[in-house]
């Protein structure tokens, strides 16, 4: 996998690529939004990560003027943190977005999580003790009885499952799964997490409540 990390400061850049090769992960480097577009314009990447604030071009102008066939999964790392800032990020289509300073094992936790979706390396069911998803049926059982949720709940739980282990913001999931057509406040996502949890019984406490992000799933209830 080969990944682009796009930001003016030479410290962070140089402690995520340490991190990324470690993993075996090929990195190349962009100081600005403008070396990133012509990179982008030009070779092939798995992944972006990328700093909003940066000179001669911001990292959302880049996001803008980046061809639609050149657009690859993208991680924004900024100090920036308004809500604003993140809307404005999904709704340029990107995957995840993190505030400095940062958790370098957060950001390889994310980054793989991401890679592994997009790389479509993930199974069509997934198990936990008596609890069974079927992705492509749709379907959810515990203790081999067939659940019934709502799409939306399902969406949700897959969701989760695809990302476990990571804290996922309210406006990722407006983003992802609600796809901006939902323009009222983020409790939508609380109400639906809410009645997912009621039917998820004996397993409800996997959905931990992330305070001032969001929520996660964990698979063991201690985590």
């Amino acid at each position: 996998m080969k990944i682009l990390i796009v930001d003016d400061e030479e410290m962070i850049r140089q402690v995520i690529k340490e991190y990324c090769l470690k993993e075996n992960y090929m990195v190349e480097e962009a100081d600005s939004g403008k070396e990133a577009l012509e990179k982008l314009q030009n070779n092939h990447y798995d992944l972006m990560i990328l700093d909003i604030m940066m000179p001669k071009l911001d990292g959302f102008s880049m996001l803008s003027a980046l061809p639609e066939e050149k657009r690859i999964p993208t991680i924004v790392l900024s100090a920036r943190s308004e809500e604003m800032d993140k809307l404005k990020g999904f709704e340029l289509g990107i995957d995840d977005y993190l505030t400095k300073p940062f958790s370098p094992k957060e950001l390889l936790a994310r980054i793989k999580a991401i890679l592994n979706r997009t790389q479509k390396n993930i199974p069509n069911t997934y198990t936990l003790d008596t609890l069974e998803v079927d992705f492509l049926a749709y379907t959810l059982k515990i203790d081999g009885k067939l659940i019934k949720i709502t799409p939306k709940e399902f969406e949700l739980l897959s969701y989760f499952i695809k990302n476990k282990g990571i804290a996922i913001s309210r406006e990722q999931f407006l983003s992802k799964l609600w796809k901006y057509d939902y323009y009222g406040d983020d409790r939508t996502v609380d109400t639906h997490i809410k009645m997912l949890r009621n039917n998820l019984g004996k397993y409800k406490n996997h959905i931990v409540t992330v305070r001032g992000i969001g929520y996660k799933f964990v698979e063991n209830e201690e985590e």
